[in-house]
């Protein structure tokens, strides 16, 4: 029986992508799973009924453009989320959190998120200490908040400005964006009314071109991320077998 893996669209626009090619590349079954739907994107205190995460070997939460720390949020759906996490990380599924999924993963097993005074946005730079599971080089970034860790997490890479993963257990946390490739970044510009990617010093067409050429290595890295992944967490045996 193949493995499956849950993508969770905490927001519409959040895919998986590049991920979702490099599980299937791993001989996962995908199945996705939809939390705020289109036309709540402005209001986004939905009413969820998450399916059960225990179904699956590995459960994803990706990204979105709200705060894993909004109170309102945390009442609707935030909370519940966290609590599958942890229920699943308890019944032995292997977790792999993308940015606010990264950050719900920090909040939600005892580590707290807020508001960084160096937001990061384009390609940077990250340090790994792990190379067999985070690939050094450039990750693209798109956040305005940052994690505290876990109590007993480990850190694995960084920047300058934020944490960019840590591993707890069964749970790996990235703050960068393994995901994006063209199609989906040409997404998220088209939907950056608010103009955040001008207002911190960039152009679309500039963070277009630099994906372009950078396209053939970020996949290469991100096949190599979800290889790693697989081999050193999700095919490990649990702490408690």
């Amino acid at each position: 029986m193949a493995s499956k893996v849950l993508f969770l669209h905490n927001e519409h626009l959040a895919t998986e992508a590049l991920l979702g090619e490099a599980f299937s590349e791993q001989g996962f079954d995908v199945d996705t799973f939809g939390v705020v739907p289109p036309h709540r994107v402005n209001d986004p205190a939905v009413d969820v009924t998450f399916p059960d995460f225990t179904g699956y070997d590995v459960v994803v939460p990706l990204g979105a453009r709200w705060p894993v720390y909004d109170e309102a949020l945390r009442r609707a759906w935030v909370d519940t989320e966290m609590q599958l996490v942890r229920d699943a990380a308890d019944a032995g599924v292997a977790l792999l959190g993308v940015c606010f999924g990264g950050q719900l993963l920090a909040q939600a097993f005892g580590g707290s998120v807020a508001r960084s005074p160096q937001p990061e946005i384009g390609w940077y730079d990250v340090t790994s200490d792990r190379p067999d599971l985070i690939p050094a080089g450039p990750w693209f970034q798109w956040h305005f908040d940052r994690w505290t860790l876990p109590p007993g997490a480990t850190e694995i890479a960084r920047t300058e400005n934020a944490s960019q993963a840590f591993l707890l257990g069964r749970a790996l946390a990235l703050q960068f964006h393994p995901e994006v490739d063209l199609p989906l970044l040409e997404l998220w510009l088209a939907d950056d009314r608010d103009g955040e990617v001008v207002g911190f010093g960039h152009t679309h067409d500039e963070l277009l071109s630099w994906t372009k050429e950078l396209a053939d290595d970020a996949a290469t890295r991100v096949r190599n991320l979800v290889r790693g992944f697989v081999t050193h967490v999700v095919r490990q045996p649990c702490p408690s077998s």
